[in-house]
């Protein structure tokens, strides 16, 4: 086995998403693994360079992984020859200036999303990395969860018969913070430095909606803010500014329609976070995270209305699960390794800054939609 040294600088990584599944569950795992093997004989091995504001902060980082590289100068680690791929995780007002110098260094880029704060600079850096020659990938995570691969299985094989409706239910109830402290760091309520749920989560039903059941044509959306005062992580009371809770509806190519709630402002019953129904002609299914359920339908009960009776069916009970049939890895690892190999190997990969771009038209659309009250078609994105 021939080994050879990728080193990707990683700019993001004291934020929760940055650390926890991109450098730790993804990154060190392929190292912990041994290395990625392409196959040919050779073992890619990553190398992070950790980068951001904070030197302390990444300082601890790498001794508490036994990491060398550690930069607070981005322009100093792009100049730098022996860097082959920038990865940003950084709040979202960041990540566009970055990415622009990293495409113009020659960089091959991977990017969490949304990649811009607006479509017109998503598909400039579409433009700029196709004009550099530089490989460029977006993460979209949730169509490699283990609930959403067995989801995509029930497609392939026709399971649905025609699909005709997507519902979708994510969400958590996010603590305002002065009584508990927020699960999320205090700019995603801030729409001046990028916050919102929408321009955090449409982007992800974009992705999820081309996907499995094809592209999204038209947006409805209502934005609101449920809680409009919150504490920062210092304690200091701060008004949110961003939307916390959308309601959307998308026409997807084809006739089915998705309706998808996301809110932070909203206490759990289901059996995961994220949750999606879909219903077709000759069956249904509902995915989360990890799990997903089936019913044909041959296998359809004939619920009757009665409001006068107690009810003597368990609904839940009727559904059969859907069985692994493989190992499911970490998403975030998964695709990792998929770009690492199509920047290194020249494998097929589609989940580039065009793509990118589409999740951040959708949320642009979609905010328009809450703003102007009325359905917005979606053109189709090119370059």
């Amino acid at each position: 086995m021939t080994r050879k040294t990728v080193r990707i600088a990683m700019n993001g990584v004291t934020g929760r998403m940055g650390y926890r599944q991109h450098l730790v569950r993804s990154i060190l795992a392929l190292r912990e693994q041994g290395g990625l093997d392409l196959g040919d004989g050779t073992v890619l091995w990553p190398e992070p360079v950790l980068l951001g504001r904070r030197e302390h902060a990444l300082r601890e980082i790498a001794e508490r992984h036994g990491l060398e590289h550690v930069s607070t100068d981005l322009d100093a680690v792009l100049a730098d020859p022996d860097v082959d791929v920038y990865f940003d995780s950084q709040v979202t007002s960041a990540r566009e200036e970055s990415l622009g110098k990293a495409i113009a260094a020659g960089k091959h880029v991977y990017t969490e999303k949304p990649t811009a704060t607006g479509l017109a600079g998503a598909l400039e850096l579409a433009r700029l990395a196709r004009d550099r020659g530089v490989r460029h990938g977006v993460v979209q995570d949730k169509i490699f969860l283990p609930g959403l691969r067995k989801l995509k299985r029930l497609v392939d094989a026709g399971f649905f018969g025609r699909v005709l409706s997507v519902r979708g239910e994510f969400g958590y109830w996010v603590f305002e913070g002065d009584w508990q402290p927020a699960q999320r760091p205090s700019w995603n309520y801030r729409a001046e430095d990028g916050g919102g749920i929408v321009v955090d989560m449409f982007p992800h039903w974009e992705y999820v909606l081309h996907e499995l059941f094809g592209r999204v044509t038209s947006v409805q959306a209502l934005a609101t803010t449920h809680i409009p005062q919150r504490w920062d992580e210092h304690g200091k009371p701060y008004d949110a500014t961003a939307d916390d809770a959308a309601y959307g509806i998308f026409e997807i190519e084809g006739g089915a329609i998705a309706q998808i709630n996301s809110s932070w402002a909203v206490r759990v019953h289901r059996d995961e976070l994220v949750e999606f129904q879909v219903d077709g002609t000759h069956g249904s299914a509902v995915a989360g995270l990890r799990h997903c359920r089936a019913q044909h339908r041959g296998t359809t009960p004939k619920p009757v209305w009665n409001p006068d009776l107690p009810a003597t069916e368990v609904f839940r009970d009727q559904w059969q699960e859907v069985p692994d049939n493989a190992e499911f890895d970490n998403g975030f690892k998964t695709q990792w390794e998929l770009f690492l190999r199509h920047v290194h190997a020249g494998t097929p990969y589609h989940w580039d800054l065009l793509a990118g771009a589409r999740g951040v038209q959708l949320a642009e659309l979609g905010l328009r939609s809450s703003a102007e009250g009325r359905r917005i078609d979606v053109p189709e994105v090119a370059l």
